[in-house]
């Protein structure tokens, strides 16, 4: 299967459990791998033949920005919701981090998943 990537997203928002971390944006990093046939494409050169990765970009620093999750996992997976509105997309992970938050460690979460959607 072939894939696309999004790496390196920083995205501000105000996620996060404990006192006061909502209370201000702060930094997300986020890394998004696609699984995807891309047989189409390769062939026609097409944009439509493929997954626009600037719209998906925007879409998901929408959700990071407008919405607020107490929990990393929560935001990881609205995250997944958006990518599989496209059923052409077979498999994801989205990877997010919160830079800095513990004395210089970075905590991050992980989800992959299947699309329930592919077709």
């Amino acid at each position: 299967m072939d894939r696309i990537a999004l790496r390196g997203m920083r995205v501000y928002g105000r996620h996060g459990a404990n006192p006061g971390e909502r209370d201000r944006e702060q930094p997300f990093d986020i890394d998004v791998l696609l699984e995807i046939d891309l047989r189409s494409a390769q062939a026609s050169d097409v944009l439509g033949d493929t997954l626009d990765y600037a719209g998906l970009h925007r879409r998901l620093a929408e959700v990071v920005r407008t919405r607020s999750y107490a929990l990393l996992e929560r935001l990881a997976g609205e995250l997944l919701h958006v990518v599989f509105a496209d059923a052409r997309v077979r498999r994801a992970q989205i990877s997010i981090a919160k830079p800095a938050l513990l004395d210089g460690a970075t905590p991050s979460v992980t989800l992959e998943r299947d699309n329930p959607r592919w077709r």
